[in-house]
């Protein structure tokens, strides 16, 4: 059951069982093995659902998108469809999707509550097993009705993948607009399709490197408010802001740690160097976590906050090092040509997102954790920042394209690069974690 944030809405899921008795064949359920190397999209059929109007085709058209923009799922065009689903409920005539190759089939029904909430209803099944494999129902207020398309990809997804989807997010980014020399930059935050933009802030003052809190309701990011760069708490929904300290010289590069409970940034000294401190958020007490004479900067934590990965040019150029929580073990893992920069943990803790420039390119990689494996899955002109959806199976990062940057998503395989639309350019994505 998921409840969305309070007080916007809530909801409810409880699963959809059939009345009918439909035999259980031989062969398994359909699936897809999402850890082989290439994997064939799954050919899916998604009907419209019935009901609500215009809406039932509104939500189809989402999850459909979802599905697509993934890269596992082949939505086959409903022009093909030859059955045509007047009761959701009812089993469907299996032969007819097997005629069209649909390996799987999603059908689903909207509808108005008494009490004005919305009821949407999917069933997924396995046309050529001959049974359903999933079935849910979920009631939200009309301003969440995406979020229900989402939510319902997602499940389609974790049913047919075994993993969680990562559909129902949100991404926090710098919204640029303007004259490319008196650019105004803006905190805005969307749904992770481009959908449903909202800013944070007035673009009075240049703002950089938002990220969220495990918590979900909140970020800090560096704003030039002052002069100097600062780093700022900003809740999300109440808007209430709170500078994290008013340190001496430069802080940049915060993030949370996985527990919400400390930030970790860099610190910029009079002379030049930066080091990085954590700060507990309760006590406000800071931790030196490297001593040297380098440029240490870009920390983030490992998902079991037991590490921090960053980047030092101690080294004579930028590479990555890991430590422990607490400073210790510090030891460089990337041995590759160039310079490296932005390095993120992967929220499944397997491996470490990276920017590279070598040879005249910016290149957005993945690398294991001890730094071997190094796999480049994108290069371009200019391109950098990358950040993790929430599965740790896709990365979305922002390009210079045509004049500004973009936000562009690519998965694991490097084969699937997907535009994320957004009405002006776009910077410094930062993804959330799967709401709630």
């Amino acid at each position: 059951m998921r409840s969305f944030l309070k007080p916007l809405l809530t909801i409810a899921a409880m699963a959809l069982g059939m009345t009918a008795v439909v035999p259980m064949p031989a062969w398994a359920l359909v699936e897809l093995n999402v850890n082989k190397g290439n994997v064939e999209p799954l050919p899916i059929a998604i009907t419209d659902f019935q009901g609500g109007d215009a809406l039932g085709a509104q939500i189809s058209q989402i999850v459909t998108a979802d599905l697509k923009r993934s890269g596992l799922f082949a939505p086959i065009d409903k022009s093909a469809f030859i059955e045509k689903i007047a009761n959701p409920d009812a089993t469907p005539r299996f032969d007819d999707w097997k005629v069209i190759n649909a390996q799987a089939l999603v059908t689903g029904s909207v509808s108005k509550e008494a009490d004005g909430r919305i009821r949407a209803q999917y069933r997924l099944w396995d046309t050529f097993a001959g049974q359903q494999m999933a079935g849910e129902q979920f009631f939200a207020n009309d301003a969440n009705q995406r979020r229900v398309a989402h939510i319902i990809a997602d499940a389609i997804y974790e049913r047919l993948t075994g993993e969680k989807g990562y559909f129902d997010t949100r991404v926090v980014f710098i919204d640029e607009s303007g004259a490319k020399n008196a650019r105004k930059k803006r905190l805005a935050i969307m749904d992770q399709d481009g959908a449903n933009i909202r800013y944070l802030s007035d673009g009075r003052s240049i703002v950089l490197t938002p990220r969220f809190s495990p918590n979900r309701q909140e970020i800090t990011y560096m704003s030039y408010e002052s002069g100097q760069p600062r780093v700022y708490l900003l809740q999300i929904e109440t808007g209430q802001r709170e500078l994290v300290s008013n340190f001496p010289g430069m802080t940049f590069a915060p993030r949370f740690s996985p527990d919400g409970q400390k930030v970790i940034m860099s610190l910029l000294r009079d002379d030049g160097n930066s080091n990085i401190f954590a700060m507990d958020l309760r006590s406000r007490s800071t931790t030196r976590l490297t001593n040297s004479t380098a440029i240490d900067t870009s920390p983030s934590y490992s998902p079991d906050g037991s590490k921090v990965v960053f980047t030092s040019d101690r080294g004579g150029r930028a590479q990555i090092y890991v430590m422990g929580a607490d400073g210790s073990g510090q030891t460089r893992i990337s041995f590759g040509d160039g310079v490296y920069s932005t390095p993120v943990w992967s929220p499944r803790g397997d491996l470490i997102a990276f920017t590279k420039q070598s040879g005249g390119e910016f290149q957005i990689g993945v690398m294991k954790t001890d730094g071997s494996g190094e796999r480049i899955l994108s290069s371009g002109f200019q391109q950098e920042g990358p950040t993790w959806a929430p599965n740790g199976r896709v990365l979305m990062f922002f390009r210079d394209s045509n004049g500004g940057p973009k936000l562009v998503s690519v998965d694991l395989t490097g084969r699937n690069e997907q535009p994320i639309p957004t009405a002006n350019f776009a910077s410094d994505p930062a993804w959330s974690p799967l709401l709630e």
